[in-house]
């Protein structure tokens, strides 16, 4: 494994409170093309390689990151079609720490589902729902969930969660990737 070059901290969420709907709707609709195209050249064994805290990279492996965010992606979607479907939903919290131990993103036991199927997910669940996102109105935007720990949820506060969410976890990814593999191309140059 390479060591890391110097990087900028990972995204803060206020830059994405800050974000007008469209900005994030646009950002939101870019998801997948964040990731960088090397991790579907990486080797299982490199996918399945979990990280020790002191590499300040996250300790989960690249495929159970990108299993993670593919989960994610899902219960997001769901949140915000409930809040504007249904009057004040109160949302199913769901335990990601468990998905991980039952082995849902490979195991010895189970047939290891590819990174690529993930990314393929959440490339085509959010050119679905960002086209939904992008037809919403003003009210709709401020329907609310109810999240049994964070409270009050509006659409707009759930998008930005989500988006910000996943470029958090992407910073990550790249940062995992680098270790792997070394610095991207176009860093290297």
């Amino acid at each position: 494994m390479t060591a890391p070059t110097d990087h900028p901290a990972p995204p803060q969420p206020a830059a994405y409170r800050a974000m007008g709907e469209a900005e994030l709707v646009s950002r939101y609709r870019q998801g997948s093309a964040m990731i960088e195209r090397r991790l579907l050249d990486c080797t299982d064994e490199q996918l399945d390689t979990f990280f020790r805290p002191e590499a300040r990279v996250g300790q989960w492996s690249c495929r159970v990151l990108v299993g993670h965010l593919a989960d994610a992606e899902l219960v997001q979607a769901h949140r915000m079609r409930r809040a504007v479907a249904e009057d004040h939903p109160v949302f199913a919290l769901w335990d990601e720490n468990a998905f991980i131990d039952a082995g849902l993103y490979g195991a010895a036991s189970v047939k290891v589902v590819p990174a690529a199927a993930h990314v393929a997910f959440i490339h085509t669940l959010r050119l679905w729902n960002g086209d939904w996102l992008a037809t919403l109105s003003g009210e709709q935007w401020v329907r609310r969930g109810l999240h049994p720990e964070a409270g009050e949820q509006t659409v707009r506060d759930l998008l930005v969660k989500t988006v910000w969410h996943f470029d958090h976890h992407v910073w990550f990814l790249s940062r995992k990737l680098e270790r792997l593999l070394g610095p991207a191309a176009e860093r290297a140059s």
